[in-house]
C-alpha cells in the first residue's frame, strides 16, 4: 500500500481538524452567551440596586407625621372683619387658636413651654385652617378635630433619625419637646398618614410642606409647548425630506446636520435659548414658554429621524398603488402615506416627549431654578419643572427633602413610564404589517 504523498490531506486529517474547528466555535459560542448574560445580569443588578434604592428612599416621602387637634375656631379670633373674607381670615389669629388646642393637651406653661410647644407644629398649620374655613364656612362657632403636618425636627424622631440619647444641645429638638411629642403619643393624637402637602404643595423651604403640585404643572405647561412646536414642525420636515425635496448636496448637507443636532448636549440647546430668546428677545426667565420652546428644539431631531423611519417603512407598493389610480404626490403622502406611518411618528413623539420631560440641563440655563412658590396659571406664568424641583430639593439640607426628593424621582419614573407604555400600546393598536 502506498504512502499517501506529501501535502495531500487524508479524509480522516480533514473531518478531525473540521471537528476540532467545530468545537472551537461551538467553545466561543458558550463563552459568548455565558459573557452576555453575565453582561445582562450586572446591568438588572445596577437597575435594581437603583430602584431598590430610590423606592426605600422615596416611600417615606409619602407619608409624614401628624397631631389630631381638637381646634375651637372661636368668631372673633378667626374673624375680626366678621365677613369671612380671605383678608378677614389672614388678619385672624388662626396661629393663636391653633396652638391654645396644642397647649390644651400638652399642658405647656410658661413662655419656654409653649415655645416648645408650638414649634412641633408645622407653619402651614395656620394655611390649612384658613382653607379649611374657605371650603366650609359653618365650622366657624365649631369645636373641629383637625390634623396638622408636624414640624421637621419632630418628624425626624419619631422616623428615629433624631436620638434622644444624644446630649440635648447637639440635637435640634429639646428635651421639653420630646416630653410633649411622647404624651402626644400616649394620647394617641399622633399619626403617621398619606402625605397631602406632597401632592397637593407647591414649593417651600420648610420641608414638611413642600410639595410637587407647581411644578408637576410647570412640567406640564412646559410639555404642551413643546409638543405643539416640535409635533408638527418634525412631521411636516420629516414628510418634505423623505418624500418632495431633490435629492442634492443642500438636502444631504440639512440630513446630516439633523442627525448631529439629535447628539448634541441638552445644555447647548439651553444655551442657545438663553442667548436667543432672554438676551436678544428679552423675554422673562423661568416661563413654561420659553421652556417649551428650548425642549422643543431639542426634541425636534428626534421625532424628525424617528417620522423619516416611519415614512421609509411604508412599502413602495402602496404608493404605486395610489399613483396608478390617478392620485396626485400630495394626495398619496396625505391619504395613504401618512396614515400609514402616524404610529411610528406618535411613538418617537412621545419618546422624544418623555426625554423632554427628564432633562434639567436646558431649563436651568434660562432660569427655571428660581424659588417660586406660586402655582403658573399659563404659558407666561413663572413656574418650574419637576426635574429642576429634584434638583433643588437634593441640595437642601433638611432630612425630610431626601425622601421627598426620592418620591418625587417614583412620581417622574411613573410619568416617564407611562409615556413609554402609551408609545407602545398606540405602536400595537395602529401598526400594520405588510
Amino acid at each position: 500500500m502506498s504512502e499517501p504523498q506529501k501535502g495531500i490531506i487524508t479524509p480522516h486529517v480533514a473531518i478531525s481538524r473540521v471537528n476540532a474547528s467545530l468545537a472551537a466555535r461551538r467553545a466561543r459560542e458558550r463563552r459568548f452567551r455565558i459573557y452576555g448574560r453575565i453582561a445582562i445580569g450586572l446591568a438588572l443588578a445596577f437597575l435594581v440596586t437603583l430602584f431598590v434604592s430610590i423606592f426605600t428612599k422615596g416611600i417615606p416621602g409619602f407619608f409624614q407625621y401628624y397631631v389630631t387637634l381638637e381646634v375651637v375656631i372661636d368668631q372673633e379670633k378667626i374673624d375680626p372683619d366678621g365677613d369671612l373674607s380671605v383678608q378677614s381670615l389672614y388678619d385672624g389669629d388662626a396661629r393663636g387658636i391653633i396652638r391654645s388646642a396644642l397647649y390644651k393637651v400638652t399642658g405647656a406653661e410658661g413662655r419656654s413651654g409653649r415655645k416648645a410647644a408650638g414649634k412641633l407644629i408645622s407653619k402651614g398649620a395656620e394655611q390649612r385652617l384658613r382653607k379649611a374655613i374657605i371650603k366650609n364656612p359653618a365650622l366657624v362657632g365649631q369645636t373641629v378635630a383637625m390634623k396638622f403636618a408636624l414640624d421637621d425636627d419632630a418628624d425626624s424622631f419619631l422616623r428615629g433619625y433624631i436620638s434622644s440619647a444624644v446630649p440635648e444641645k447637639d440635637r435640634r429638638i429639646s428635651d421639653k419637646q420630646i416630653e410633649f411629642i411622647n404624651k402626644l403619643q400616649k394620647l394617641n393624637l399622633i399619626s403617621y398618614d398619606f402625605s397631602d402637602y406632597l401632592i397637593f404643595g407647591s414649593a417651600s423651604r420648610d420641608p414638611e410642606i413642600a410639595g410637587i403640585k407647581g411644578a408637576f404643572i410647570g412640567s406640564m405647561l412646559t410639555l404642551a409647548v413643546c409638543l405643539v412646536l416640535a409635533f408638527p414642525m418634525g412631521v411636516a420636515t420629516a414628510i418634505y425630506l423623505e418624500e418632495f425635496a431633490p435629492k442634492n448636496r443642500i438636502t444631504e448637507l440639512i440630513e446630516v446636520n439633523i442627525n448631529n443636532l439629535a447628539a448634541v448636549p441638552s445644555v447647548v440647546f439651553g444655551i442657545l435659548g438663553l442667548a436667543v430668546f432672554i438676551s436678544i428677545f428679552g423675554m422673562p426667565r423661568s416661563i413654561p414658554l420659553i421652556g417649551g420652546v428650548v425642549l422643543a428644539l431639542m426634541t425636534l431631531p428626534t421625532i424628525i429621524i424617528s417620522s423619516r423611519a416611519a415614512i421609509r417603512a411604508v412599502p413602495p407598493s402602496i404608493r404605486d398603488a395610489a399613483f396608478g389610480v390617478g392620485a396626485s404626490k400630495l394626495q398619496t403622502v396625505m391619504h395613504h402615506v401618512l396614515p400609514l406611518a402616524m404610529p411610528g411618528m406618535l411613538t418617537g413623539t412621545i419618546i422624544g416627549m418623555a426625554q423632554a420631560l427628564g432633562e434639567t440641563a436646558p431649563l436651568l440655563m434660562i432660569g427655571m431654578v428660581a424659588f417660586i412658590v406660586d402655582i403658573p396659571g399659563s404659558v407666561t406664568d413663572p413656574g418650574t419643572v419637576l426635574p429642576v424641583q429634584i434638583f433643588m430639593w437634593a441640595d437642601f439640607a433638611e432630612r425630610m427633602f431626601i425622601h421627598k426628593t426620592s418620591a418625587a424621582i417614583i412620581v417622574l419614573l411613573v410619568f416617564l413610564i407611562s409615556m413609554n407604555a402609551i408609545a407602545i400600546f398606540i405602536r400595537s393598536r395602529l401598526e400594520r404589517r405588510w
